[in-house]
């Protein structure tokens, strides 16, 4: 993508024809980042509550609603993102809403606050690792997309923790160690989106356009 300066606005060259980018997009990249800072604050302190004051009734109750606010953070982020590939996009969007949804069910079938259910019964993560998944999905995307050391280490590192807690293969050494890893590139990675420029987040809008026509066509 490369741009064009103009005596009033900035042009850019796609891969399929010029386009601008106006106020909405540029809006809608600054939600996708706040989104995805909110998401990645509440999970960092929510890990450092857990490693520190794990122990603590008030902590382990405070913990769902962290996880309610990383949760939503997230959902604004994938309603927000820019994906070429629309079924990607949608599926990721799914993942996302099914971990929300399992969220629920566990924590109104449980008496015990939700991360320690979720801890106790590693099978929950079939459940809540939706949204673990979709998370996945947004650092594969941007280690895709913009080659950041961070996200290249969080796209496995979530699959093995929650994979590893799911088959006991893990020691609670280990969990705490790549949870804290976590927690620290997430807020690494989100801190870095916020200084970034935008255009590069908007991505080739032309491509959008032209995949947006394919599938009118297809469909007529």
């Amino acid at each position: 993508m490369t741009q064009l300066q103009m005596p009033d606005r900035a042009i850019y060259q796609g891969q399929f024809g010029e386009f601008t980018i106006d106020s909405d997009d540029r809006r809608g990249v600054v939600v996708y980042r706040a989104g995805l800072l909110v998401a990645a604050l509440s999970f960092a302190i929510a890990t450092g509550l857990v490693l520190w004051q794990g122990s603590d009734p008030i902590v382990l109750n405070g913990l769902t609603l962290l996880y309610l606010v990383f949760w939503v953070g997230l959902g604004v982020s994938l309603f927000t993102i820019h994906i070429y590939l629309k079924p990607l996009h949608q599926a990721l969007q799914a993942f996302w809403a099914i971990g929300g949804i399992m969220s629920i069910v566990f924590a109104l079938k449980s008496s015990e606050p939700l991360a320690v259910y979720v801890y106790n019964h590693p099978l929950t993560i079939l459940g809540v690792g939706f949204g673990f998944a979709a998370l996945t999905g947004i650092f594969f995307k941007e280690a895709f997309c913009f080659n950041r050391l961070e996200t290249k280490l969080l796209t496995p590192l979530i699959p093995v923790l929650l994979l590893g807690h799911l088959t006991g293969l893990l020691s609670a050494q280990w969990e705490q160690a790549l949870l804290g890893i976590w927690a620290v590139l997430f807020v690494v990675f989100a801190v870095r989106k916020v200084i970034q420029p935008i255009p590069p987040d908007i991505g080739d809008k032309s491509v959008f356009e032209y995949l947006k026509k394919e599938r009118q066509g297809s469909e007529n």
